[in-house]
């Protein structure tokens, strides 16, 4: 497949990125596995794109965190409450 209908397919998942934002993380598996095509292929990876991938991840793990710590200090004032 042809560098530039990769790119094209890229370009349709940013659009969804920015028309239905409740997908992002479906969206960002999708540029995950587009990224990793090229990569097969052995075409360039678009920087703005790896870094895009890049950030999106950090995010989510920063969510992930922030849920943990959430649930942590949860459990800790109902553990509390019961004293």
């Amino acid at each position: 497949m042809a560098f530039e209908d990769k790119e094209a397919e890229l370009g349709l998942l940013l659009t969804r990125m920015q028309n239905e934002p409740q997908d992002l993380h479906e969206l960002h598996e999708l540029i995950r596995q587009k990224l990793n095509e090229l990569k097969t292929y052995g075409m360039p990876l678009p920087q703005d794109l790896v870094q895009l991938e890049t950030d999106l991840e950090a995010g989510f793990a920063a969510e992930r965190d922030d849920a943990e710590r959430s649930a942590r200090l949860g459990r800790l004032m109902a553990k509390r409450r019961r004293r």
